[in-house]
């Protein structure tokens, strides 16, 4: 059981209030998921050239200026730094191989945890409440966001399990339920040089999307296939730059439902997390149906 909510704002005014909405979203679904909780921002893409490098490193007191400074210095590359605790975004046009590279050989105990023009995540053990206040949610500013609450089932607690999940750049997912065929997919996606950094299903179900997405197929495309190779129960919601996609399995016996008005478009496991936002009372609600794909643009 874990919580997942997402917020496609539709105008500007509610694009600078996105944070102060979300966040009370994220902390509701707390008894859904104690264990970690994590939120994916997007914001208007930065210029085609630069990519946003989202960072984490396990060490809260982590020195980021040091890093940056490290960063221009021995890749020859200006750039910024924006950071909150263990967390931070480095914002630069390196290229995102050599970014990599770069960071295994000089600071591999700083893990990459997303890449693109938009997207902003962050992640960790603990509260959602807790969480949300350490990284400021009522403060975020952007478009749309996701957002997981996390009850551990198959593998560890650790920041790095914790949701959303990305893959290639501007993709990510959150995910409840369970995969019950992730090694398979695992070893299908190996076989074709994609690495993974975790033993965790959500894993497999993401890397397999944007592998598809990779591949030619469009996002839709995409999930229609999985219904074909994905076995278990799920409820995903899925952002990119442009667009929040929502999905559930054949079964959809995990919970999931949709707010939508001219101002915005809210989801959530269960009402009460959406019960604060402005014009619910009259916003068109119902619940998603099986293998029926939900998708907005932003």
């Amino acid at each position: 059981m874990c919580g997942i909510v997402g917020l496609l704002a539709k105008s500007d005014d509610l694009r600078s209030r996105l944070g102060q909405l979300v966040a009370p979203m994220v902390e509701c679904m707390d008894t859904r998921g104690p264990d970690s909780a994590g939120l994916a921002l997007f914001h208007e893409p930065l210029e085609a050239s630069q990519r946003r490098f989202g960072l984490y490193s396990f060490d809260r007191g982590f020195d980021w200026r040091r890093f940056h400074d490290d960063f221009q210095r021995e890749a020859n590359n200006a750039g910024e730094i924006q950071f909150v605790e263990n967390h931070a975004a480095e914002i630069s046009a390196i290229d995102t191989e050599d970014y990599r590279a770069w960071l295994r050989h000089s600071y591999p105990e700083v893990h990459l945890v997303s890449v693109g023009r938009a997207i902003e995540v962050y992640k960790d053990e603990g509260h959602p409440a807790e969480i949300s206040r350490r990284f400021r949610f009522a403060e975020l500013v952007g478009t749309h966001a996701i957002a997981h609450t996390r009850m551990a089932t198959e593998s560890a607690v650790s920041p790095a399990h914790a949701h959303p999940y990305t893959a290639g750049e501007d993709f990510c997912l959150v995910h409840n339920g369970s995969l019950s065929n992730p090694y398979s997919i695992r070893r299908k996606l190996e076989s074709r040089g994609i690495s993974f950094e975790t033993d965790n299903d959500t894993e497999a179900g993401c890397r397999f999307l944007e592998w598809r997405m990779r591949a030619g197929d469009a996002l839709e495309e995409a999930i229609e296939r999985s219904f074909r190779e994905l076995d278990g129960f799920f409820t995903f919601l899925i952002a990119t730059a442009g667009k929040l996609v929502l999905v559930r399995d054949a079964f959809a016996c995990k919970p999931a439902v949709v707010a939508e008005t001219d101002e915005y478009v809210a989801v959530a496991s269960e009402f009460r997390s959406l019960a604060h936002l402005p014009g619910v009372k009259s916003a068109d609600v119902f619940e998603p149906m099986p293998e029926q794909i939900y998708s907005w643009t932003v």
